[in-house]
């Protein structure tokens, strides 16, 4: 049984799904920058174990819709764009997983359509729930970088870091994908803080060979989509992070619910970053069933250990179902 793409019309845009199987509904979100195809190992092995596999390319990349305006890339939106896509695919229920930028999506959709999201996946990016007042995340960022650059922070000037990112974009994805994952040594790690006069761009690293997890042919599939759609479309997700803030004031102090389970790689500089989110876990997801960070592993997870990351979605997936 071989994966199958199509367009579906999902909260006013067409978005493009791969799916794979028979069976309940597991929807997967990517990240930033990356498609469905980063599920390329997880489909086959869901549609195998007896599920209906399914991995959008998100809004704003691959051959979904990429709109224009910057705050259509807010978190209600793409909450609604996995909703829509429920309902497109004739299906009530699902468990939703998120990677990176996909697991707000993902733990977005658990908390505000728990009726539909009855089981939560999450690589990478911890939930930590929101607290009424503070200020804006921006500026929290400001602070914390101080004279540094901090990555999200960069992000925030329209066209600015799209430029450099598309200026080659083969070799972008090459150094994200290396830089961010297990394979490098300390000193070639990606670092979300760089100094005030380095670009973004020049925080990330080349390899010599592409590591084992990683073939030119993905390289391929991955340097195509970005030299279609560019980056803007994923970079907008960035520049709604003040937006996400104001609009969900009253999710302040919810916790998630729904049984769940958390994945990561003991290397990614997510988990350096987000440690407290991370230690907090049970408290902030009464219903985790495990947390797990695998060692030697990095920031792309299912790409990076794909055994190890199917073995344990089977095990909780059969678990809830």
């Amino acid at each position: 049984m071989e994966s199958s793409q199509r367009m579906i019309e999902t909260n006013g845009i067409k978005m493009r799904i791969t799916e794979q199987g028979k069976g309940p509904l597991i929807i997967m979100c990517h990240g930033f920058p990356e498609l469905g195809y980063s599920w390329r190992h997880q489909l086959p092995a869901l549609a195998e174990a007896g599920y209906q596999a399914v991995a959008p390319d998100q809004r704003g990349y691959g051959k979904t819709d990429c709109p224009e305006a910057i705050e259509v890339y807010n978190i209600l939106q793409l909450v609604g764009d996995m909703v829509g896509l429920v309902q497109a695919l004739g299906e009530e229920k699902a468990v939703i997983v998120g990677h990176d930028w996909g697991a707000p999506v993902a733990f977005n959709c658990a908390l505000l359509r728990p009726d539909i999201f009855h089981s939560l996946i999450l690589l990478s990016v911890p939930f930590s729930p929101r607290s009424w007042g503070g200020i804006r995340p921006t500026e929290m960022m400001k602070k914390m970088a101080g004279d540094l650059n901090f990555y999200i922070l960069y992000f925030q000037e329209p066209g600015m870091v799209e430029r450099e990112l598309e200026a080659d974009v083969r070799k972008t994805m090459i150094k994200a994908l290396y830089s961010l994952s297990g394979d490098p040594p300390p000193d070639k790690r990606w670092n979300f803080m760089f100094d005030k006069g380095q670009r973004f761009i020049d925080s990330v690293h080349m390899p010599d060979t592409l590591p084992n997890w990683l073939t030119e042919e993905d390289v391929d599939v991955f340097t195509e989509a970005f030299q279609r759609s560019g980056f803007r479309g994923g970079v907008n997700w960035y520049r709604n992070i003040d937006r996400n803030w104001e609009l969900t004031s009253f999710l302040s102090g919810a916790r998630i619910h729904q049984p769940s389970l958390f994945i990561a790689g003991e290397l990614d500089g997510v988990i350096v970053m987000s440690r407290g989110a991370f230690d907090n876990l049970e408290k902030n997801m009464p219903n985790l069933k495990q947390k797990i960070l695998i060692p030697g592993a990095g920031h792309w997870i299912q790409q990076e250990r794909p055994r190890e990351v199917n073995k344990r979605l089977i095990e909780f997936l059969k678990s809830v179902l």
